[in-house]
């Protein structure tokens, strides 16, 4: 038999020594990243519809599209813009009252990104303090699936309030998300808690709900792992068409309702956070 190749591996997590410390986002109240352990699980609709949310509830707030090899934020937001710099600062686009910034809008159509860990800390970095965000309540930060580069050069720089974890009531999808909880907690970041997207489907025929990728799994999850529970999410075909044409669902009434409580609660439970941290700047009204 074969003796196994010694592996020596070595991690690097935040406040470590000779690491930078984390400064603030000048002007930018809360910093809410929104992650999950796999795609395909809604994790940009959600950051979508929750940053819209945030807006519609009275807050300003901004969007960063952090996912830079698959930038799906401009389709959703129907806005297919080039920024402008002044001086030396990017100038973020705006849409229903939300400041934004993607690598779709650098770098549009189909032409992919073929980027190492370096360019994507540099990016990200560019992205954080290199645009003028002007003063805003929450920073929603949709980070591409997984628990990769840009997640961490995202949170050993930035000072994050916290972390929304996206899965789907499967299995298989609540076994990665698991990893993306442990990864935050493995980099001290607070973990604003779970959303449990396409949870059940009311059948437009019967009325019924129908549990089309099983149910509940998100909140025993949550419940498991001893993080709050944010929010239940349908599978519902309006969510697709206002993504796909630009137009998120929370602003529909009485469709958005979900994702509004989503954002009632996210920032609720960011008040919580900044309790336990302390506050990290003060804004001017």
């Amino acid at each position: 038999m074969r003796a196994g190749l010694p592996v020596t591996i070595e991690t690097m997590t935040p406040n470590q020594p000779g690491q930078p410390p984390k400064m603030p986002i000048p002007g930018v109240r809360n910093l809410i990243a929104v992650g999950s352990g796999k795609g395909g699980v809604g994790k940009t609709t959600v950051a979508v519809n929750l940053a819209v949310g945030l807006g519609a509830l009275g807050y300003r707030a901004g969007l960063m599209d952090a996912d830079v090899y698959g930038p799906n934020v401009p389709l959703m937001m129907g806005v297919n813009r080039t920024p402008m710099a002044s001086g030396d600062r990017i100038q973020p686009l705006e849409q229903f009252g939300v400041k934004l910034m993607s690598m779709g809008f650098l770098n549009p159509g189909d032409k992919p990104l073929v980027w190492r860990g370096p360019m994507l800390h540099s990016v990200v970095q560019q992205f954080l303090r290199g645009v003028d965000w002007g003063e805003l309540d929450y920073l929603v930060i949709d980070l591409p699936p997984g628990t990769g580069d840009v997640q961490l050069s995202l949170i050993q720089t930035a000072p994050i309030t916290g972390a929304i974890v996206v899965t789907t009531p499967s299995d298989v999808s609540l076994e990665d998300a698991r990893k993306a909880v442990h990864m935050f907690h493995q980099v001290r970041v607070p973990i604003l808690g779970m959303v449990e997207n396409m949870s059940f489907l009311n059948c437009p025929h019967c009325h019924e709900r129908i549990d089309v990728f099983s149910h509940g799994g998100g909140r025993r999850t949550a419940a498991e792992m001893q993080v709050n529970f944010l929010a239940e999410l349908p599978l519902d075909p309006q969510v697709r068409i206002g993504g796909d044409t630009g137009s998120p669902i929370v602003l529909r009434k009485g469709e958005g309702e979900p994702y509004l409580e989503l954002a009632r609660n996210a920032a609720a439970r960011c008040d919580e956070a900044a309790k336990e941290t302390g506050p990290k700047i003060e804004i001017s009204d």
